[in-house]
């Protein structure tokens, strides 16, 4: 077991806990009858995706939340991802994508992480199978830059519809930003709040987002996992593009992201993952996450930039 700082927050599995939390686990199989939504609402399932693809049920999911392992060599846990020429990783891609393709509702949203040296790739595949809505890019806080690169602090995620017929909130998920400028008609503010720590205007999101910590040592919401995403990413998603009550999938579920920010939020889960290792970390977090729980850099309703502490009137 690695020895951490007393100021280090990262989650960990502690002695004795393994055997428990893999209680929480399932797995799907072959069985007499087909499996249907109940089968995999909130849950954690261990196993490969290609294990469970074939058993997913048919036309239930409302929201598809992808963040697979870009084509680079990495460590998961027990196993690694070797780096694969360009034409092996479209053909492993489109191998398992076009399966899960069965499971979306005609209105279904789609998001499909990856990074510089991927998003080109996939696009042509995501395309075949859904409607390409907009490629959203984020900066990444994080990394110590390159002696003879420019430094890669930006990934892309792909925002894909199965129709024409989606939902999309855009109220949901609005920024709180400073006002540099402020602009006043006749005294008063125009489209801006003037409060004792700062203007502040509520903007419209666009598909740059500078707002976005990569979780680290400091952060509740910090495990292990080499490629976490925060909390904060995947509740832009979760509320732009889903219900209360709708049910959402992650086939490469690492620790667990998108179901704990589900379950705060009040929508189902389903989480595919093959490291127990993960699937631990996951129900560990599920199991501390309530409903209506904090996500770091949303309050009031409003996600606020990078490192602004939220203010009131």
């Amino acid at each position: 077991m690695k020895t951490r700082a007393p100021r280090n927050r990262t989650l960990f599995i502690e002695e004795g806990e393994a055997d428990s939390l893999m209680q929480h686990v399932g797995v799907l199989k072959k069985s007499a009858k087909p499996s249907t939504i109940v089968d995999i609402t909130n849950s954690v399932l261990h196993q490969d995706l290609f294990s469970c693809l074939e058993f997913l049920p048919l036309n239930c999911i409302d929201l598809l939340i992808i963040d697979p392992p870009y084509n680079l060599s990495k460590q998961y846990g027990k196993r690694s991802f070797g780096k694969m020429g360009n034409d092996e990783y479209v053909e492993w891609f489109d191998s398992w994508f076009s399966q899960i393709m069965k499971c979306l509702k005609p209105t279904a949203s789609i998001y499909v992480c990856s990074d510089w040296t991927t998003s080109s790739l996939i696009e042509p595949i995501i395309g075949k199978y859904l409607h390409i809505r907009n490629r959203i890019t984020w900066e990444r806080e994080k990394g110590r830059g390159a002696k003879a690169n420019w430094k890669n602090c930006s990934e892309d995620i792909w925002f894909c519809t199965v129709s024409d017929d989606y939902y999309f909130d855009v109220e949901a998920v609005k920024l709180k930003k400073k006002v540099i400028a402020p602009y006043r008609v006749n005294g008063t503010p125009k489209d801006w709040d003037e409060t004792k720590k700062g203007n502040f205007r509520l903007t419209h999101p666009s598909n740059l987002w500078t707002d976005i910590s990569i979780p680290f040592w400091s952060m509740k919401e910090n495990t292990d996992h080499p490629t976490q995403k925060s909390e904060k990413l995947l509740a832009k998603l979760i509320l732009a593009s889903s219900k209360e009550g709708d049910i959402i999938l992650d086939p490469f579920m690492g620790s667990g992201t998108t179901c704990v920010v589900a379950k705060k939020l009040g929508r189902n889960y389903c989480g595919v993952e093959r490291e127990a290792e993960y699937c631990q970390l996951a129900i560990k977090r599920l199991l501390n996450a309530e409903l209506g729980g904090a996500i770091q850099g949303i309050h009031d309703g409003y996600f606020w930039e990078r490192n602004t502490n939220p203010v009131t009137k």
